[in-house]
């Protein structure tokens, strides 16, 4: 039996094959409610039903599904946007379930939804294998709510397919009727055949999927008057406690960290779009001097290149070599120890 699971996983994009690092993440590997992942990234078809959870939670594009730009698509070029998962009335474009909308995803519908009408239909959740997925995609929208109250409205509705569903589709929404007889699972399988065998994809990018297309409709509404002229992002910041070693850039899988340096002076370059949220800079910073905060970036920040620390190194006062302390006088663990 041949099983034509959609999901496929990027080999490169995995952060650990873009930089190694000594603890791997394994999101997707915890995350997946039916362990149809297993430690070495391979996907069980058997097993997976395609909730899309790993997608939400992977940082950097490892798992995609198949056909994520004919979601893009649909956004873009129809006038009244109807979502449903495979469980509810197929009411618009088929998605496979609320698990494959990670916050970027959100966003994206969020901006769509200030110019058009967005109704997005479930079954019930409780009632689903796969609500594990639905459940976190649901704490990603609470998470992007609170940090943006003044959103445009995403109206999602409980209207679970019974097999009686035409008269409820004509009297809640009219869209076009491609959209109707197939779904986005449907498209998909149709050109199935046509694509790489396997579950497996060599494709390499450093900015996801999810982020590229909230930057470009960002950047497509921007331009007109009523565009959004700040959106809630999180973004890296650094606190006092910096000791200036340099080490963070060094650990960035994404290189939305870089730095410029000499014997004096360390300044730190931060992209925030090329960042990814996978926290290593902060989890490996001695002086817990980074953090993520939720900031109000314009678009020229996010695509841009921001500034982000400049700081004075310190020198010991015997030997000259670098320190990494706040003593006062400043004296390297040699001096320290050779003269306690």
């Amino acid at each position: 039996m041949v099983y034509n699971c959609q999901i496929v996983y990027n080999h490169d994009n995995y952060l650990n094959t873009k930089k190694a690092f000594v603890n791997l993440c394994r999101l997707c590997i915890d995350s997946c409610p039916h362990q149809a992942i297993s430690v070495y990234r391979e996907l069980d078809a058997k097993r997976c039903t395609e909730c899309g959870i790993c997608m939400a939670v992977c940082p950097s594009d490892g798992f995609v599904y198949r056909n994520s730009d004919k979601l893009y698509e649909y956004l873009q070029h129809s006038e009244k946007l109807v979502l449903n998962c495979p469980q509810a009335i197929p009411a618009g474009h088929e998605i496979p379930c609320l698990g494959i909308f990670d916050r970027d995803l959100w966003m994206t519908l969020m901006l769509y939804a200030q110019e058009k009408e967005l109704t997005i239909f479930t079954g019930v959740c409780a009632d689903c294998p796969d609500k594990e997925a639905c459940g976190k995609s649901v704490q990603i929208f609470k998470e992007v709510h609170n940090t943006w109250k003044d959103h445009p409205p995403v109206w999602i509705k409980v209207a679970s397919d019974d097999g009686n569903s035409e008269s409820a589709i004509r009297e809640t929404v009219s869209v076009q009727t491609q959209n109707v007889k197939k779904g986005w699972r449907d498209i998909g399988r149709d050109k199935f055949e046509a694509m790489l065998p396997g579950i497996i994809s060599s494709e390499t990018y450093h900015i996801p999927k999810s982020r590229q297309f909230l930057g470009e409709t960002w950047k497509s509404r921007k331009s007109r008057k009523s565009g959004i002229e700040i959106l809630p992002i999180p973004a890296l910041n650094v606190g006092e406690s910096c000791i200036n070693c340099g080490e963070c850039p060094e650990i960035c899988p994404q290189g939305a960290l870089t730095k410029k340096e000499n014997k004096e002076q360390l300044t730190l370059i931060y992209e925030p779009i090329k960042c990814v949220h996978c926290q290593r800079c902060v989890n490996i910073c001695r002086s817990k001097a980074l953090s993520l905060e939720s900031k109000s970036l314009s678009y020229r920040l996010l695509a841009g290149k921001v500034l982000l620390h400049q700081g004075k190194r310190q020198f010991c006062s015997r030997c000259g070599k670098q320190v990494f302390d706040n003593l006062q006088p400043p004296l390297c663990i040699a001096c320290v120890t050779s003269d306690p």
